[in-house]
């Protein structure tokens, strides 16, 4: 399986423990206590943003350590190097959960402390650190239904690699009980809410906002309704809704942005298929177009401040939803499916607020984009309870933060 990827064949040698951390110029073997470094680690993308403001608020915190990074997938490793190059010493792949890979790059790496973002809990590499008296850390930990299911059912393995944390820092109480009930000790579970609040929003200025337009070729006199991190099974029911959406909004563009750049094509021919005039990002054609594809990483977080009305994806499908926090901080009025098992409680808030509207076809899509740019003042009421929820829920990395530098403490004296 590794070896078909070609993704994954470029991170093998480095998550062997052959290259990588171990070719840094100061090797960390055999370093004493006060200059072992505070490993991270993040699984993917999504983790890697949630870290950003953890990794730099523990930077000023405890500016006495070094810290590290480790990544799972390659398009972590490219995000991590874009938001966290100038925040840490190094950042590399994490190891493969084999017996000799973990114990060698442990003793490359040498930390002090881990902490562990989110999730990619791996029963030898923790073990293993618990062996060598390792402070570790699960922060924004949560469980989705479907996980906490799996986990109870095989508690007799999980229960050990869980007690294994000093601390598990869960999003909330509910997920505090979730961890409880798989058999964590309760004095390991401390309740900090979720990081994701405390993601820092790139200012997007007037200028910025035109500058985008323009690079996506649409004219500011057009309303744009932009549809983030899009799964197969969602665009032909968006592209169905937008079709007669354009029937009332002649003058709407609809953005699509797919998880996966290199669908850009096939969401292309999809868009073509329904009698829609398209284009994708990268090529600057000067026609108008009804549809552009957005087929570049890393610039949907910016993306939501120019539109008018925002689909947050992999929620009409069973994938779980992507963050509904990012259109939120722009203060947009947001729809998304049904399925936000991924974002439980931050898309509960968001519906309970006002902040969101949940929809499960094309016929919904439309109603509620229809209300959304037919009637701009609730467009606006919208976006306001969205961005007051994103507001006033902030403050878990100041309360993570604090638990880690106990512990990085207790462990220094």
């Amino acid at each position: 399986m590794i070896l078909t990827s070609k993704k994954r064949r470029k991170t093998v040698l480095q998550r062997l423990g052959f290259t990588g951390f171990s070719q840094q110029k100061t090797k960390n073997d055999n370093l004493s206590p006060d200059h072992q470094p505070i490993w991270i680690h993040a699984l993917s993308v999504g983790e890697t943003l949630s870290a950003v403001e953890l990794v730099k608020t523990l930077k000023k915190n405890i500016p006495n350590r070094k810290l590290i990074f480790s990544v799972s997938t390659a398009t972590g490793f490219d995000e991590a190097g874009k938001r966290l190059a100038d925040e840490t010493e190094y950042i590399f792949f994490y190891p493969y959960d084999i017996f000799f890979v973990v114990r060698k790059v442990l003793r490359q790496v040498s930390p002090f402390l881990f902490v562990l973002v989110e999730s990619d809990i791996w029963p030898t590499f923790l073990l293993e650190l618990k062996k060598m008296n390792v402070p570790t850390v699960l922060v924004n930990a949560r469980l989705s239904s479907s996980s906490f299911v799996g986990y109870k059912r095989l508690s007799w393995i999980m229960r050990p690699v869980l007690n294994s944390f000093n601390k598990i820092c869960v999003q909330s109480d509910e997920q505090g009980k979730r961890f409880v009930q798989i058999g964590v000790k309760p004095d390991k579970i401390c309740v900090t809410g979720n990081i994701k609040f405390d993601q820092k929003t790139d200012h997007v200025s007037r200028k910025n906002i035109i500058s985008i337009r323009k690079s996506l070729l649409i004219p500011e006199n057009k309303k744009i309704f932009l549809a983030g991190s899009t799964h197969p099974g969602e665009e032909n029911v968006l592209l169905e809704s937008f079709v007669r959406l354009r029937s009332t909004f002649s003058d709407l563009v609809l953005v699509i942005v797919p998880r996966n750049p290199d669908r850009a094509d096939e969401v292309c021919r999809l868009a073509s298929d329904s009698g829609l005039i398209v284009k994708k990002m990268s090529r600057k054609k000067s026609d108008s177009s009804d549809v552009v594809v957005v087929d570049a990483m890393g610039v949907l977080g910016k993306l939501y401040a120019i539109a008018d009305a925002a689909f947050v994806g992999g929620s009409l499908v069973a994938f779980g939803g992507h963050n509904p926090l990012e259109p939120a901080a722009f203060a947009k009025p947001m729809i998304f499916g049904p399925d936000m098992s991924d974002f439980p409680e931050i898309s509960r808030m968001l519906l309970c607020a006002g902040g969101a509207i949940e929809v499960k076809d094309d016929e919904q899509i439309f109603q509620a984009v229809q209300e959304i740019l037919s009637d701009p003042i609730r467009a606006r009421e919208i976006g306001k309870k969205a961005f007051e929820v994103f507001q006033s829920n902030q403050g878990a990395v100041e309360k993570t933060v604090a638990i880690i530098k106990k512990i990085e403490i207790g462990r220094s004296l």
